[in-house]
This record gives C-alpha cells, sequence and structure tokens, in this order.
C-alpha cells in the first residue's frame, strides 16, 4: 500500500512559520470584544432593536415581499383565495435556466411563498456563480427604473423617443449596431431579425468577456462551422490539457461530471490526466501530472507534439516524452487548450484528428453554442464608432467600457456615436456612459429559451414577479419594432407541447446537420520560443468569473480554492521568482497574511500598488492577475476591490517594480490547522483493486484491554439510534476537484451570514462547509526507503517547499459527532444530541461561550461578531421568513 504523503497547508505551515504553532494551539489567536458586542448589562437599551436588525438584513426584502405577493397569482399575502400550489412554509421547484452570457445551467429554482431562495442543478451541472445568482436577482444595486440622461423616466416617453430616433436614422440611411454577449435564443435571434428587418442599416456583433475567438475561428477554417465541439471527457484514457481549465472556467461546467465519470476507480480504470500551464488552475491541481511551462513556450509544444505523434519519433523536448508514450498507447484521448491564437488551436485540430478523436472523444456534429463572441468583429465596430460610421448603438447584456481589451477605444468612439442605448442590470461601466438606460430582469424574473448545443433546448421561466421597473430586452425589441406583441407569447406559439416543455425545462429538439467530410487540417510549425523575462497573463477565479456579479457578497466572500483568498485578486507569483524580485508573504501576529505590492506594466499599460501572493504551482518566471476585478461601477460591494486585469489580456513581458507599501490579504490559508494528523486518506488505482478498503483501513487504539477501535472506547454511554432516520453523508473525494460550488450551495441553504475582509482577516470566517487545499512536498517515505534516506534528513526535507506540489481538496463540515465534544462542553445545554444522531443547536440559550468551537476536532464551529448596524460594506439577504 502507498504510504501516506506529506501535506502542508500553507508556505508558511511548510517552512515552520511560528505562527502556525500559534494558530494550532489557539482557535482564537485575537481576543473576541465580547462586551463591545453584548453592549449594556440593560440589553434593553441597546440602539439597535431586534426589528431593526432584521429589517437591516433584507437586501431588497420590500421589493422581493411585494413581488412575491404577486406569484404566481395577483394577490397579496395572506391570501383570500390561496393558490393549490402554494403551502405556506413548503417550497415549490420550477425548471428553469440561467444564462448571463458567460455562464449556463438548466436548473430547478426552490421557492417559498412565492420567493425564489434556492439553486438547484437540473440535468446540468451549476458552478458558484450560478449558485449564488439567486441573490444577485435580490441586488438593491440594480436599475430600477428607465433613464433618459441619467433621469429617471417612464416606458412610454422613452419608447416613443428611441423609436422617433432609430427612425429618423433610417430613414437617412444611417448605421444602427447591436452589441451584445453570445445569443443561443433561438426566439431573441428571430425578434433580432425581424428587428433588423424594420430598420435595414444594421449589424449584429457578439462578443465574450473572456474571449474563445482563436478556437472558434480554428474550427470554422477547419470544420466549416464556427463553434465549440462538444468534449466527451468521460471517453477519453488520456487526456491533455494545454492550459485550459475546463474544471474551473473554460467552456462548460458540464465536463467535471463526465470527467468525474472518467476516473471513477470502480470502473477498474481511470483516465490519465497532463496538465501543461503557466498559472495553477483548479483543472492543473487535480492533474495526475502537471508540467509548468512559460505562455510563450505553448505554441513550441504543440508542434513539438505533433512531429512527434505524426513522424512516430521521439520528441526533442522532453518534457513531453512521457505524454507521447500515453497518447500513443491509449484508445482515445482529448487535446485541449485555451490559447487565444487561430494557428496554435489549428495545431490542436490536426493532433486531435491524427488521434482519430474526432467523433469519438470530441464531436464537432454536436456543438456547443455557448460562445460565439467575434474579436475582429467587435474590433471592426470600435473602429467604426471612431470614424462616426455608427449612429445608434444598443448594447445588451455586455459592459464593453470594463471587459474590452480596447476599451478606452471605445469609449472615445461612443462620444461619436448619435443615440446611445444599454440593456443592462445595472448602472455599470457601459450603461453610466449611454443616453438612455433600460433595466433589464433578471433571469429568474425573465422567459426565454435557450439552445446551448445541437439539438438541446431549455426554457426559462419567471419565478417571481420584476422587483423594479423593468423590462425584457426582448420585449423592448418587439415595442421598437411596432409589434403589439409580448415576448411571453412569442415564446410560447415558438414550441408545441408548451406545458410539458416548461414543467421539464429542458427537451430535445431541432438539430442542425453538419458536414464534415470536407475537413482540412493544418499544422503551422512553431520553433522554440521562450522569453528571459518575466511573462504575464490573465486568469479567471472560480468565484468572480468574468466580474457581472462582482456586487454579490457570497462571491467576494468565497476563498479561492487554490490560494485560500478573498475579497481580492492579486499578482501570483512562485516563490524563487518572488526572491529574486524581492516580493514577500508574511503573516502577522494573529495570523492574517500581508504581502508586497508592486507596479506592473505589460505592452505598455501599467497598474499599480497591485498586491502579490507567492502560489505554489505558479510557473517560474511568470505571474498571473485574475479577471473580474477593479469595478467602478458594480455597486458598494464590488467597487474597489482589485484591479482590472482586461486592460492586460494580450499578455506578454511584465515590468515589475516593487513599491513601498503593505497589503492586507483576507486569506483563510492558516486557519482551522489540523495539528498534523494524518488526515487526508489516498491509495493508488492498482492498491484500490485489490483492497477497496487500501489507504483506510480502520484505525485500531491500545487501551488496557487490547487494540479496539474507535466505536468501542468511549466515555460516555451509546445513544438510543432504533427509532427514526439514520442520517449519512459520504463525499468522494476521488470525484471532489474543490470547485466550491458546494460552499455557496451551503451558504445559500443555510443562510450563512457574510462578515467581510476584516473580520475574515480575524479568523471569523462563517462558512459552515469549507475546503481545505493541502499541497504535499515532494519528499515521501517511498522516496526515502528507494534512495536509502535516513529518517532525520526524511522528516527535514518533507518540510521543504516544493516549487511544484501535488494538491488535494477536503470538504470540512459539521461531523455530527456521535458523542460530539461541542455537546459535552456547553454550559447551557445550548447544544445537544437528536435522537436521530444529529447535532441540534438552539440559537436563542447561546451565551457565547465559544467552548464549543475550542473542543470541535474539525473547527466547523462558527460565531458571528460582525456588527451589521455598522456594516456599509456590502448588503445582505437571508432566504429565511423575513426576506
Amino acid at each position: 500500500m502507498i504510504k501516506a504523503k506529506k501535506y502542508w497547508k500553507g508556505l508558511a505551515e511548510l517552512n515552520n512559520d511560528p505562527i502556525v504553532e500559534k494558530l494550532a494551539q489557539n482557535e482564537f489567536v485575537e481576543d473576541i470584544p465580547v462586551d463591545d458586542f453584548l453592549g449594556d448589562s440593560d440589553l434593553g437599551s441597546g440602539s439597535t432593536s431586534r426589528r431593526d436588525f432584521l429589517k437591516f438584513l433584507g437586501f431588497s426584502t420590500a421589493a422581493a415581499t411585494l413581488a412575491a405577493c404577486e406569484a404566481p397569482v395577483n394577490k397579496v399575502i395572506p391570501y383570500v383565495v390561496k393558490p393549490d400550489e402554494i403551502i405556506p412554509g413548503v417550497a415549490n421547484y420550477y425548471a428553469s435556466t440561467i444564462y448571463d452570457g458567460h455562464d449556463f445551467a438548466s436548473v430547478l429554482v426552490k421557492t417559498r411563498e412565492g420567493r425564489p431562495i434556492k439553486i438547484e442543478p437540473n440535468k446540468t451541472a451549476t458552478n458558484a456563480r450560478v449558485q449564488a445568482s439567486v441573490l444577485s436577482m435580490y441586488d438593491s444595486a440594480r436599475l430600477k427604473n428607465p433613464m433618459k440622461l441619467g433621469i429617471d423616466t417612464d416606458w412610454e416617453t422613452i419608447d416613443a423617443d428611441i423609436i422617433s430616433k432609430l427612425n429618423k436614422v433610417s430613414d437617412n440611411g444611417g448605421k444602427i449596431a447591436i452589441l451584445s454577449s453570445t445569443i443561443i435564443s433561438p426566439t431573441t435571434k428571430k425578434l433580432i431579425t425581424e428587428f433588423s428587418n424594420k430598420y435595414r442599416n444594421l449589424r449584429h456583433v457578439q462578443m465574450d468577456a473572456i474571449s474563445y475567438h482563436g478556437i472558434l475561428e480554428a474550427n470554422k477554417s477547419t470544420f466549416g462551422v464556427r463553434a465549440l465541439p462538444t468534449y466527451n471527457f468521460d471517453k477519453a484514457d488520456v487526456i491533455v490539457s494545454f492550459g485550459a481549465d475546463f474544471l474551473g472556467n473554460w467552456g462548460s461546467s458540464d465536463y467535471a461530471i463526465d470527467y468525474a465519470t472518467g476516473r471513477n476507480p470502480k470502473n477498474k480504470e481511470m483516465s490519465k490526466h497532463y496538465q501543461i500551464e503557466s498559472t495553477l488552475t483548479l483543472t492543473g491541481s487535480n492533474a495526475d501530472e502537471r508540467i509548468p511551462i512559460k505562455p510563450s513556450e505553448q505554441k513550441y509544444l504543440l508542434s513539438n507534439l505533433y512531429n512527434a505523434l505524426t513522424l512516430n519519433g521521439e520528441s526533442s523536448d522532453n518534457r513531453i516524452t512521457k505524454i507521447v508514450s500515453s497518447l500513443q498507447s491509449a484508445k482515445s484521448s482529448i487535446i485541449i487548450c485555451n490559447s487565444n491564437d487561430k494557428d496554435v488551436q489549428l495545431l490542436v485540430n490536426s493532433i486531435n484528428h491524427f488521434l482519430e478523436n474526432y467523433g469519438n472523444t470530441i464531436d464537432m456534429s454536436n456543438p456547443s453554442y455557448l460562445r460565439k463572441g467575434n474579436d475582429e468583429d467587435v474590433a471592426n465596430l470600435v473602429s467604426d464608432m471612431n470614424a462616426g460610421k455608427i449612429d445608434a448603438l444598443i448594447t445588451y447584456n455586455v459592459n464593453p467600457s470594463y471587459t474590452l481589451l480596447n476599451a478606452d477605444g471605445f469609449n472615445t468612439g461612443l462620444k461619436k456615436v448619435g443615440l446611445k442605448v444599454s440593456t443592462s442590470l445595472y448602472m455599470d461601466e457601459t450603461a453610466s456612459k449611454m443616453d438612455y438606460v433600460f433595466p433589464d430582469n433578471h433571469n429568474l424574473e425573465s422567459w426565454g429559451d435557450t439552445n446551448p448545443s445541437n439539438g438541446i433546448y431549455t426554457l426559462m421561466q419567471p419565478t417571481i414577479n420584476p422587483l423594479y421597473n423593468g423590462r425584457q430586452f426582448q420585449d423592448s425589441l418587439l415595442s421598437w419594432s411596432g409589434s403589439s406583441d409580448k415576448y411571453y407569447d412569442v415564446l410560447k406559439n415558438s414550441y408545441s407541447d408548451w406545458n410539458t416543455k416548461l414543467h421539464d425545462g429542458h427537451f430535445n429538439g431541432d438539430r442542425e446537420e453538419y458536414n464534415l467530410k470536407d475537413a482540412t487540417f493544418s499544422a503551422p510549425s512553431s520553433p522554440f520560443s521562450s522569453s528571459e523575462g518575466v511573462e504575464f497573463e490573465i486568469s479567471e477565479k472560480i468565484s468572480m468569473g468574468d466580474g457581472l456579479q462582482s456586487n454579490n457578497p457570497w462571491l467576494q466572500e468565497l476563498p479561492d480554492p487554490l490560494s485560500r483568498a478573498c475579497w481580492d485578486n492579486y499578482l501570483t507569483i512562485s516563490a524563487s521568482t518572488a526572491r529574486d524580485l524581492g516580493i514577500k508573504n508574511w503573516n502577522v501576529s494573529n495570523g492574517a497574511l500581508n504581502g508586497s505590492m508592486v507596479n506592473i506594466t505589460v505592452d505598455g499599460i501599467t497598474l499599480e500598488n497591485v498586491p502579490v501572493m507567492i502560489q505554489p504551482g505558479q510557473a517560474v518566471g511568470t505571474v498571473s492577475l485574475a479577471v473580474g476585478y477593479g469595478r467602478t461601477n458594480a455597486g458598494k460591494c464590488g467597487n474597489g476591490i482589485g484591479h482590472n486585469a482586461y486592460p492586460l489580456s494580450n499578455g506578454g513581458i511584465a515590468d515589475i517594480q516593487v513599491v513601498e507599501g503593505t497589503h492586507e490579504f483576507a486569506a483563510t490559508q492558516l486557519h482551522h490547522t489540523m495539528m498534523g494528523r494524518d488526515i487526508v486518506k489516498e491509495t493508488t488505482l492498482a492498491d484500490y483493486i485489490k483492497d477497496p478498503h487500501s489507504g483506510n483501513h480502520t484505525e485500531l487504539y491500545h487501551t488496557h484491554d487490547g487494540k479496539k477501535k474507535a466505536s468501542e472506547v468511549s466515555l460516555w454511554d451509546e445513544h438510543d439510534h432504533k427509532t427514526g432516520h439514520f442520517w449519512n453523508l459520504s463525499i468522494d473525494l476521488t470525484a471532489c476537484n474543490g470547485c466550491a460550488a458546494c460552499v455557496v450551495s451551503c451558504t445559500a441553504e443555510n443562510n450563512v451570514p457574510v462578515v467581510g475582509k476584516e473580520e475574515v482577516r480575524k479568523s471569523r470566517d462563517m462558512h459552515w462547509l469549507r475546503i481545505d487545499r493541502y499541497f504535499s512536498s515532494d519528499m515521501t517515505k517511498d522516496k526515502s526507503e528507494d534512495e536509502n534516506i535516513s529518517a532525520i534528513t526524511m522528516y527535514a526535507d518533507m518540510e521543504d517547499p516544493s516549487e511544484y506540489p501535488e494538491t488535494v481538496y477536503q470538504p470540512v463540515m459539521c461531523q455530527h459527532c456521535n458523542h460530539a465534544p461541542c455537546e459535552t462542553v456547553c454550559p447551557v445545554a445550548a447544544t445537544s444530541h437528536g435522537m436521530e444522531g444529529q447535532n441540534h443547536m438552539a440559537y436563542n440559550r447561546c451565551v457565547g461561550t465559544r467552548y464549543c468551537a475550542n473542543n470541535c476536532p474539525y473547527k466547523v464551529r462558527r460565531f458571528n461578531w460582525f456588527q451589521y448596524s455598522d456594516n456599509d460594506q456590502f448588503d445582505y439577504n437571508m432566504n429565511d421568513d423575513y426576506g
């Protein structure tokens, strides 16, 4: 059986920083201001009453309550005649779809008394951002009324203005442009076509905040289809990814399901996964073997791989020799790449063609339509705007003033456009520059349909009446086209068997047939290329994504799976590169993490005072910064958080200058120290096949009466569990990739509070479920035995940092212990054991001694000290009966 590896939870733990020992010995390293929290002895004299407190908790309580009264029928609570489907306290579920131009999921929406409170998957996977979107619906920063020149107006007035000006532009032969996110709705595309029939000089341009232009153009050149293929990761024996974070943000969230299926040890075989990348990604942390490279080396290695496979010769680069061997012996494989360079993607297509992956693990006859953005069309539009050739611009679900690489050029050209209209949820960076601003409806307030891939369709239905005076973009198109129809009627009339399809939320429909017989493959050669300087590339966090939901506090407070930091973006850098540049991270007395700051210049664009975090796994000589931050018009939660990385999207050589000052991170990586326990259970597939208990045998403990199981050694009498249910929760650590969607889901389900950056720095984060991330060192017991290394040297080497460690994830939540230590130390019996084995908590009995937190071996007990009455950092919503 494989020996347990040595894992470290962060650089400070690996380097034996004294602060780790302090954290191990103390659950709370900072004094808690008990007196401040409890206030005067006369609780009745407090300045904030319980009623005021509950009112403050509302993210948009009044609007939500009123809107809920109108769903599903227009009656106010209490009901005079209660709808049959509404039972107070009992949840209803509605099939719908979440699609915001970046994330897609078919979902089930949990509602209570007509208010959506939770999102569950419906045939597709839901990532953290989809889970959190229910909170974004209640965001009080959303646009509430249509606006003309920054002043609220009514729909009749603004429609009359728009129609009049569009007619004038059209009559004068002017040009109109619609700039939108990728449109996957068949009915929306139909309405845009009808709109263009009325206004002839109209062009529709689609853009993606995170561009896929290179792979789309390569597929168009190879297959004649400008779309992403469907990847079947469950069918691949070998997966080779060049920078594509397909378990995190690249492509579709469904890839994680297929990936886990192909690596289920019960199948007696598992796919082999190689990741070649610069920045440590969620996918890279789950790979069997990870090869760190500079971004400039990607094209060369792909060309080298192609030549090694097609010429049946040895690779000239020994870094990919093992990959070549695995691909040659595998029955099926997948090669993917995140590059936005068309030539690089043509190389990928040629390799997949040679390996006969098309029609097997990669399906171009069933393409995905989730990404259609065209960088060339966007660039031409910006050029025409600056040339004064665009007379009217309508933007829908995009924020080019923030996300475009050439945002300055767009903003300059915008000043030369006569009519500027924005349809948006927020008064964002783009909408604030428009003449007319139309508040859009949230997905949970909207009707719609989607066609995410060939032959697959989903429907979107409102689960609550619009909270504000908004209107869907589709209804605006109908109004401006002179139609009296409503979008709901257009949508309903587009599908037969409407009620069944609406109930299910997804269905198979018309397919488009593609002729791929004439595919042409080319493999541009690339000589070795690697720069001497430090190279920069952008990255994307699983929490913030493209930044659309920057004002969502659930996502801001979600710790990044790799850095374990929240409320920030930062430049990630390897330890050796940091030493060369004089960059440091260190822990202060209470365990919080601080770090150096730098000015970074890439391609003539400079970002100042950027914090730097030393990230194990980052390729030497490279740095990365996540997009989605640096917002200026997101709302009070998202504004001023981090730096905008979009202007640096092209990457290149980075000039980095350390500046004076210290940045304070909200990092949770040193919280909940496990004190060196053997907490990660691992084994190999070969050992598992021989013995399913391999690596996880039952521990026996020495007693005066011989060795016994833990369940046989107890100071307490056993509980009576003969009646009732016996509850259980199991987590497959082989399948878990650390994506943290469950953390947001738990937050939504259990009303987990948001406490903000300063509280997180004080070890007071409130997540009931966390995902611990552990890095391994290079030294193992097996290695020491093979190389005859002494025990003293072995243990010393186990503490040495590894530049490129292995990574494992372990979700940790309340274990509902059979004899829970928290129950035995509570002086007021606020926590007790239920008849069905659950750990119960009576919150109104708790007096705040926190003995339970000190006595919890898993460190999952939480106590909230956040002063909500003094909070002006973010709004908050609870999905309980108070809204």
